[in-house]
């Protein structure tokens, strides 16, 4: 790597590529390949496409390409975004925030501070995942989403015991959530369940199956209390 003079201790890989009307902050670390759009804002210690490090039989294990950064897109102080990322035109990503290998986050999106987006995680436009969120590998989060403080996802039913990963005896499995649902604060969603449209879970709740397009559920576990009424549905809130 060499220095860069356009920002004190700006260090920028080999073959990086830089849109126009980029603003770096002190000390970020651009890692060979990275693709930054124009308009874009990096901010104080990022770290752009930094390669995994993994421990042997990791099912993280993968193809990995060079980070891609669109347009107008705001990546925090302290967040660290792995090489093989694509984040979305005037995505944000919060402070301290970690965003892994192959995942994906959608045009318009917000990562909130020190949240984790796991190796090959799917995130829609316009989802608000706020602070301390942890999606773990495998997790779809369809367009609209919002994913309360503290909320955490599961993927492996064995806890490592039985070889997970695409072809192990149990693969892992992330949560599915579904266009619009709402995740409340510190829930907890157990390995593939699925959170449906436009559907509620309550803060504190722990999801063990599925949750149905519009139901509200609540406690631990979770169960269904009612229905998302139509004066809550996302379209009239737009």
């Amino acid at each position: 790597m060499r220095a860069d003079d356009r920002a004190p201790g700006l260090l920028l890989g080999e073959n990086v590529r830089i849109g126009r009307e980029v603003t770096f902050g002190a000390c970020v670390v651009v890692h060979d390949g990275t693709v930054i759009g124009d308009g874009c804002v990096i901010e104080d210690h990022a770290v752009l496409g930094k390669r995994p490090r993994l421990a042997r039989g990791s099912s993280a294990k993968g193809e990995v390409g060079p980070l891609r950064i669109a347009e107008r897109v705001t990546v925090c102080a302290g967040a660290v975004v792995f090489a093989g990322a694509s984040i979305g035109h005037e995505a944000i990503l919060g402070d301290q925030s970690y965003v892994r290998e192959r995942s994906t986050v959608g045009a318009g999106s917000v990562i909130g501070r020190g949240s984790v987006v796991d190796n090959d995680v799917s995130i829609g436009a316009r989802v608000r995942v706020q602070t301390n969120v942890y999606l773990t590998a495998f997790t779809v989060v369809e367009d609209d989403v919002f994913v309360g403080p503290g909320a955490t996802t599961t993927n492996d039913d064995t806890m490592s015991r039985h070889g997970g990963g695409r072809g192990g005896e149990s693969p892992l499995r992330g949560a599915t959530l579904r266009r619009a649902c709402r995740v409340g604060g510190g829930t907890v969603l157990t390995p593939g369940v699925e959170v449906g449209e436009e559907a509620f879970l309550a803060a504190g709740a722990v999801l063990t199956r599925d949750l149905p397009a519009r139901a509200v559920a609540m406690g631990v576990p979770a169960r269904v209390v009612r229905q998302v009424g139509e004066e809550d549905l996302l379209e009239r809130w737009r």
